[in-house]
């Protein structure tokens, strides 16, 4: 028997309102605007106000993935919320978006796999669609990194922001909806990106504290050598396992990373005739956020039409990487 067709009914996107541009991030990482600008490309992020937590953020982008779905929240089978920066170390992040949504009959769970996490908590409510056809699964995407950087270290400081993102996935008609999905792990490298305390290995203390090991520190140049050498590979592979080429592809929605690296991937992945997707230059890196708050863009634009190849692909901690490809369904 063929399998179900799961597919996204419907998107939804949410931004901090504060504003935070590249001169204030410059006053405190001791670079200048310029700089940023040039080894980024980008010009602003948005903060959470002081009241505003990760919860918050997913449960704004899940109203506007269900509003534009037509799903109410009471139809929603299971709520599924990809962070690497929840509100608590428990409970899970779900369970708080699912008392802010009202989505009491969904089964609630996290997903921590950084910026990879959109990806595979998609390919999961792929996985639930098929089991049981009718159901009804809200993937939302949200990083408050603002909480955890340390504003004086350049390498992270001018790269990340807040913001969340979502779509609601269910049963599609054939032959839309996602083609094919490829989520790999290469625990080897985990070291390039890392929260080192306020875990079971080095509980939050004093000393921790002082010594910043709640700060999230990343390894650049490492990072974008993992990226050059293993991510081309892996969206030429999906697309090829699929059966068709990097010209077919209609759009490319990447983790947004770093502009300059983003760049770079598009000429190397032999993406140039792809509509690439950016909201960076905007936004920042929002982590897991990044991947569906540039897909509800190029959706709210009206630049997705009905039949495209649309290319998904998120990376980084773990080091993760999970890829893709869907036919779009226009559902309105």
């Amino acid at each position: 028997m063929a399998q179900t067709a799961v597919g996204i009914l419907g998107t939804g996107s949410y931004l901090p309102k504060d504003v935070i541009s590249n001169q204030e991030v410059a006053l405190r990482a001791g670079v200048t605007a310029e700089w940023i600008e040039r080894k980024t490309q980008i010009t602003s992020r948005r903060y959470a106000a002081p009241d505003e937590a990760t919860s918050d953020l997913a449960a704004h982008a899940a109203r506007r993935a269900l509003d534009q779905a037509g799903v109410p929240p009471e139809r929603v089978d299971h709520l599924i919320v990809s962070t690497s920066t929840g509100d608590y170390p428990q409970p899970p992040t779900s369970a708080l978006v699912q008392d802010l949504l009202g989505t009491y009959d969904a089964a609630c769970f996290d997903v921590n796999v950084v910026c990879s996490g959109f990806v595979f908590a998609l390919e999961m409510a792929r996985g639930l669609v098929q089991l049981k056809p009718d159901a009804i699964v809200l993937v939302v995407a949200a990083d408050t990194y603002s909480r955890i950087l340390d504003l004086a270290d350049r390498r992270t400081a001018v790269l990340f922001a807040d913001g969340a993102g979502a779509a609601v996935v269910g049963r599609v008609p054939q032959p839309y909806g996602i083609l094919d999905t490829e989520l790999t792990t290469r625990g080897d490298a985990h070291a390039l990106i890392r929260v080192e305390a306020g875990g079971s290995r080095q509980p939050a203390s004093a000393e921790t504290v002082a010594g910043g090991g709640h700060h999230f520190k990343m390894n650049g140049r490492g990072v974008r050598d993992f990226v050059a050498d293993n991510v081309p590979g892996a969206l030429r592979g999906l697309v090829d396992r699929v059966g068709f080429e990097m010209a077919d592809v209609h759009h490319f929605v990447p983790h947004q990373a770093n502009g300059v690296m983003l760049t770079d991937l598009v000429a190397t992945t032999g993406l140039q005739g792809a509509h690439t997707h950016r909201t960076l230059e905007r936004y920042g890196n929002v982590g897991s956020a990044s991947v569906p708050v540039a897909l509800d863009d190029a959706n709210r634009s009206g630049a997705l039409r009905d039949g495209d190849l649309v290319l998904m692909a998120g990376f980084g901690g773990g080091m993760a990487m999970g890829t893709t490809l869907l036919r779009w369904a226009v559902t309105a």
